[in-house]
């Protein structure tokens, strides 16, 4: 049984919340859990979006697991959540799943760089909220029998799919991140950023990030390496 040590209880409450919000979504779900030195990496695909989510944790001590010195394994959401002690800022890692086709293409560790044109951080609240109200807008206006699952996932991807201003970043990967809690602001610190690493993109804040591959790549670009 591995027992990681969180910095503090803040960090273990922070860890909490992301699985929560995750299992809103989808509560069968499973996200990919890596450890080195003292960061702690999630990775979780929240359903519908099309997105990959990363919230990272500060460890309390450098990893170490006998003669093993990473941690890499895909578990299920709701018992890593259930293994989240906040008082004590310990989280046990539960017992490895089969994992989904996401699990197995993240996105790169280095190589990032930044990207311009990323609109502040008020303007990509306005920016979903606007998509919510037009989808909530056109949906309503649908005639009974228009309104079946393949036509709102229709306008859904017809609004999510746009692009935020000249970036290339699908405005979907700031509609999950608005519902993920990462648009937070407790000040000029928190402004988020844009960065491209090979086919991909990340939007980062301090509370997590979500990447995408480019347009043109399908969802999330999967392919088998």
């Amino acid at each position: 049984m591995t027992v990681l040590h969180l910095a503090d209880d803040g960090e273990a409450a922070d860890l909490a919340a992301f699985l929560s919000r995750l299992l809103h979504y989808d509560r069968s779900a499973a996200v990919r859990i890596q450890a080195a030195g003292t960061a702690l990496a999630v990775f979780g695909r929240p359903a519908s979006f099309e997105v990959l989510a990363i919230r990272t944790a500060r460890l309390a001590k450098p990893y170490e697991n006998g003669l093993d010195a990473t941690l890499d394994v895909t578990v299920s959401a709701g018992e890593l959540l259930e293994s989240v002690d906040e008082t004590g800022a310990t989280v046990t890692v539960p017992g490895a799943v089969t994992g989904p086709p996401w699990a197995g293409v993240l996105p790169p560790r280095g190589g990032w760089r930044p990207e311009p044109g990323l609109p502040a951080l008020d303007e990509l609240r306005r920016l979903v909220a606007a998509g919510v109200a037009e989808f909530r807008g056109r949906t309503q206006e649908l005639a009974p029998e228009q309104r079946t699952r393949a036509e709102l996932d229709r306008i859904g991807r017809e609004i999510w799919s746009r692009t935020v201003a000249d970036t290339g970043l699908p405005v979907r990967a700031v509609h999950a991140a608005h519902a993920l809690g990462f648009l937070r602001s407790a000040g000029p610190q928190d402004a988020p950023g844009l960065f491209s690493s090979g086919a991909w993109l990340r939007l980062r804040t301090p509370y997590g990030s979500v990447a995408v591959r480019r347009a043109g790549l399908g969802p999330l670009g999967l392919s088998v390496r």
